[in-house]
């Protein structure tokens, strides 16, 4: 194999506050990587001097494009040369061209629906009038771009499903652009919103125009994402420059609002964001458009997430006094805690989701992060659980209150998708629609185990596999995570996962600490000064699968996104000796910096801390991916993936990350860096810009775990 020597260079650690800043550059010896200049960069946190000398790195100027230039003219080749490479890719493209087709939903006579024929690059949203008409197509994203990557990301459609907000979204960004179409006429109106991001569109029960979250302009015209959004009202037919500020905070740059109109057409409820343990909301009656809003929850003492509303009372699924989520109804009138009703009480199964649909409420279930789903009457009565097929997860359940029928669909590792109707009146499931794929998915198991993490703690973790595995240590084995944002990860059909699978690898999943599949003291036992919890959940996962014969270190990969990309840059850090690979992707690695791109961003120190506090500075620099990368050191060989058009978790903490690893790998395990240049977070990234960077990452595995070669060649000839 192609030998990567390492660079050895000053010692890099990472900073916040600047307190000196020279432009003196420092030269590279020449080696195998791009050279990778470096600036005499040193901040200072609460006494501690720490050095940034890839501080350049997070410009966006022609100088970072030129080294992202280099980093993938070495990169790409050498993946795409991969002896695995061009099977796995056919195969993939096998396996990626089924039917596609998401749970409906329904508002006033309408469904609605996405599918995708197979290998269509992104999916088609349909419209019908009844089950058994011929589907309208009412927004095709195929026809935004020639290649795919203008995406769409989120639909609103209005209570009388005249109209649909529609957000589109160009190379992944999350900056979307709203517009509005005619749903009987298939045409846009011309209302066109821009500024924004994560917003939903709430919709007023007339029609008449919608509440919608953007950020504040500059004088250039350009929108701040530095700074949090305001509530804005549209009125169709009207220039955004017209639009009605509704709602805003004065001097708390840390609150973000977001609208939503009650089900009861009663009134504007305003969800105020500020991180992930707890949130606040604020509400006036929809009649009185001058009346001030009102506090409804502003104790900031869990989430609240609004359910429905039924004569006069609010419905909310709340943590608060409930670390597994309880149903509560409150009447806005007297909405003191010692006033609210209690309709679905605490459970020891975490309470995901609840969704209400013709009366009844869905409330939707973690079981050791397996769905359950029991249905309850607007007074909390219980009517009946639902029987689900296996070990897996629903979702659906979505359209308007109002509706006489809803869906939902059943997913596992093995189960690409059934989709049920469920008539509330009749309480009758019935098979709506069933996915095909092409592949033989009854040879694989899933299986599910718990095990002690450093603390003692029980974590549980799935396991798939083929059915005839041996258990003699060498089994090439990916181990996934992510382990944070009150985000639960169970079981889900991936068709990338598949090909894995066939290519006779494991597939592990822990359910690590800072997730939310066993409530909100799960997730709080994985944030801030508890985080490295979650490293130790990661590590014990992978010593239980050695110690019981999986697999060894040598045919141990790790992978994580986002957040999970931090694990894997956290823990290859902490453990380089364990892992034979590392997929870090659209990771977050420089945590003493990543709160200053945007407002979002900031949004995450409910997760993280902040350096500013000189606590949270010790536990970040303590796990801080790019400030713990050591000289000498032998790393797995690593695959770092972003996105330049992500601005979520912007790319420069990959960058860095790369650069840093690059200088001090000391064995000839290569450290590569590869940059999608017209894609983002990951969200409306085409079908062939999945398929060819999976087809990356399989191969550079099939590589560097020394996994038989003629495994991707022969399913690639099925």
């Amino acid at each position: 194999m192609t030998r990567y020597s390492a660079f050895i260079l000053c010692s890099t650690v990472l900073i916040l506050s600047a307190c000196s800043s020279f432009e003196q550059e420092k030269e590279q010896p020449d080696g195998p990587y791009p050279e990778t200049k470096t600036v005499e960069q040193q901040d200072d946190y609460h006494g501690t001097r720490v050095e940034d000398p890839y501080r350049w790195l997070e410009q966006d100027n022609q100088e970072v494009s030129n080294w992202v230039d280099a980093q993938n003219q070495l990169s790409t080749p050498l993946l795409q040369n991969l002896p695995a490479f061009a099977g796995i890719k056919d195969r993939m493209t096998e396996l990626w061209n089924y039917e596609k087709v998401s749970t409906p939903f329904r508002y006033a006579d309408r469904y609605f629906y996405f599918s995708n024929d197979g290998l269509q690059n992104q999916s088609v949203l349909y419209t019908m009038t009844d089950l058994n008409s011929a589907p309208d197509v009412l927004i095709n994203p195929n026809n935004f771009s020639d290649d795919g990557t203008v995406s769409l990301a989120r639909i609103n459609v209005s209570p009388r499903a005249t109209y649909v907000a529609y957000a589109t979204s160009d190379g992944g960004s999350d900056w979307t652009e709203i517009k509005v179409r005619n749903v009987e006429s298939g045409k846009d109106t011309s209302d066109v919103i821009e500024g924004v991001k994560f917003t939903e569109v709430a919709w007023l029960p007339n029609e008449r125009g919608f509440y919608y979250s953007r950020y504040p302009e500059n004088k250039d015209g350009s929108f701040d994402d530095t700074k949090p959004v305001s509530v804005y009202f549209h009125k169709l037919g009207t220039k955004q420059s017209d639009d009605e500020l509704i709602f805003a905070f004065d001097n708390q740059p840390d609150l973000n609002p977001y609208a939503k109109v009650s089900d009861d057409g009663k009134y504007l409820l305003i969800d105020v964001f500020k991180g992930y343990d707890a949130n606040a909301v604020y509400l006036r009656p929809l009649a009185q458009e001058d009346a001030p809003f009102e506090g409804l929850f502003t104790k900031w003492d869990g989430q609240y997430q609004y359910v429905t509303s039924q004569k006069g009372q609010l419905y909310f699924k709340t943590t608060n006094e409930a670390s597994t989520g309880r149903v509560v109804a409150v009447d806005p009138k007297q909405p003191e805690p010692e006033n609210w009703k209690e309709i679905i009480a605490a459970k020891t199964h975490t309470l995901k989701d609840v969704h209400a649909v013709n009366g009844q409420l869905f409330a939707h279930y973690f079981q050791s992060a397996r769905s359950r789903v029991a249905i309850f009457d607007i007074k909390g009565t219980m009517l009946q659980e639902l029987a689900l097929p296996g070990i897996g997860s629903i979702s659906g359940f979505e359209g308007s209150h109002k509706a006489p029928d809803v869906f939902f669909s059943f997913k596992s590792f093995t189960e690409p998708g059934k989709i049920y109707r469920y008539q509330p009146d009749q309480r009758r499931t019935t098979l709506w629609y069933e996915t095909k794929v092409p592949a033989e998915l009854d040879q694989y198991t899933t299986e599910q185990v718990v095990y002690n993490s450093a603390d003692g703690t029980e974590v549980p973790m799935f396991l798939v596999h083929h059915k005839n595995i041996e258990l003699n240590g060498e089994n090439p084995t990916l181990l996934y995570g992510y382990g944070g944002f009150n985000i639960s990860i169970t079981p889900d059909y991936d068709t990338t996962r598949l090909i894995w699978l066939e290519m006779g690898g494991v597939l592990a999943i822990p359910n690590l600490r800072g997730g939310g599949e066993f409530g909100e003291m799960w997730h709080q036992q994985g944030t801030k000064e508890n985080k490295q919890n979650v490293f130790d959940d990661f590590i014990a996962a992978a010593e239980w699968l050695i110690n019981n014969n999986y697999t060894n270190k040598n045919k141990l990969a790790i992978q994580g996104r986002s957040n999970g990309g931090l694990l894997v840059g956290a823990t290859m850090t902490q453990r380089p000796e364990l892992f034979a690979a590392a997929l870090p992707a659209v990771g977050v690695m420089d945590m003493l910096r990543y709160q200053l791109p945007s407002a979002n961003a900031r949004g995450w120190s409910s997760e993280f801390g902040l350096s500013e506090n000189k606590e949270d500075f010790k536990t970040l620099y303590a796990y801080s991916p790019v400030h713990n990368t050591e000289s000498g050191t032998c790393y797995p060989a690593t695959l770092i993936t972003t996105g330049d058009h992500d601005n979520r978790v912007v790319p420069w903490h990959s960058y860095k990350f790369a650069a840093a690893l690059q200088r001090d790998q000391s064995c000839d395990q290569p450290i590569l860096l590869n940059v999608e240049t017209r894609a983002g977070h990951g969200a409306g990234t085409p079908t062939w810009m999945r398929i060819e960077e999976h087809a990356e990452n399989w191969a550079f595995l099939h590589k560097h775990l020394g996994m038989n070669s003629e495994v991707a060649e022969s399913n690639a000839s099925e």
